[in-house]
């Protein structure tokens, strides 16, 4: 499968809900520090309900720690800053989809350190800021899985 990497997350229910789709996806979710919660939080809880047993979540202290644990094979980076449609690109198996904080979005030298074709954007109508992050990792969770013919599914 892929993993899902939230950088320095700040809100409970966003990392909840991500959890809940890790869970039923297969993905495998990485939270880099500093979170912006507890993981004991009631609202990351309530959000992820009971699903936090069937997650894999990693904690890691930085990013370089998850690349040196992980060793993906490519990442790639969803910013309002990307240049290509997050359709255009290829997934496969063993790639990282990383997400930055809800407030400030991944930092430039984060972005910067990928090839352009791997910070993907979605679309979105002119003028408006971003999605929420629980939705715009379901969007790539799914477009990702699909490209993997949907691997582990239930029939």
């Amino acid at each position: 499968m892929l993993d899902i990497v939230l950088y320095q997350p700040e809100i409970p229910p966003n990392t909840g809900n991500i959890i809940r789709l890790c869970a039923n996806t297969g993905f495998m979710l990485h939270l880099i520090k500093p979170l912006g919660f507890e993981l004991d939080d009631q609202r990351l809880k309530r959000a992820g309900l009971d699903y936090h047993e069937y997650a894999d979540l990693n904690i890691h202290d930085s990013f370089d720690d998850y690349m040196a644990c992980a060793q993906p094979k490519k990442v790639y980076a969803l910013s309002t800053k990307g240049h290509q449609c997050y359709s255009k690109a290829a997934f496969e198996k063993g790639d990282t989809l990383m997400f930055g904080p809800e407030t400030r979005g991944l930092p430039a030298n984060l972005r910067n350190a990928l090839p352009d074709e791997q910070v993907l954007k979605l679309p979105m109508l002119a003028d408006s800021r971003s999605l929420n992050l629980s939705n715009a990792v379901a969007i790539m969770v799914y477009e990702a899985w699909r490209q993997i013919g949907f691997e582990g599914i239930m029939e």
